[in-house]
């Protein structure tokens, strides 16, 4: 069997694998029914159709031919090294910083991951974002996050 698309063939496998992960992960919570769907059913049913899009994916790579094979290029260090930054520093700053602070830094510093950054686009995604999820997540659902820093709510 020929590979024929390199990249379809990866990103299939990681679909899977993330997938599987995600459903076997999942068992370790109640079910419940369809009518009273406990906190193991969405995950589950989440992983489940992600591995079977990889499936899908992976399919696709092995039976529809791409000129050139459609290799996988050089490995992106550079954004790869910001986004998981970028999470790791917005993990430490949600509570210490409050929501205000952490989501335009997550959004700017994650925006120079990419090539084209422009402080115009960064700051306006920001600030959409953060009242964004200020009106779904401590307006609308009454979430305890920290809004302003720890140093300013004593």
């Amino acid at each position: 069997m020929k590979i024929k698309s390199e990249r379809d063939f990866w990103s299939g496998l990681m679909f899977i694998a993330v997938g599987l992960g995600f459903a076997w992960g999942a068992t370790d919570y109640s079910f419940g029914s369809s009518a009273r769907p406990g906190p193991g059913y969405f995950p589950f049913g989440l992983g489940i159709l992600t591995a079977l899009l990889g499936a899908g994916v992976l399919f696709k790579s092995l039976t529809i031919e791409v000129e050139g094979g459609d290799p996988v290029g050089p490995f992106a260090w550079k954004p790869l090294g910001f986004i998981v930054g970028t999470v790791a520093l917005f993990g430490w700053a949600l509570p210490h910083l409050g929501m205000v602070i952490a989501l335009p830094l997550l959004v700017i510093v994650a925006a120079l991951a990419g090539d084209e950054f422009h402080w115009g686009e960064a700051l306006l995604n920001s600030v959409i974002l953060t009242i964004g999820s200020w009106v779904i997540f401590i307006w609308g659902l009454n979430l305890t996050i920290p809004l302003w820093p720890s140093f300013l709510s004593r």
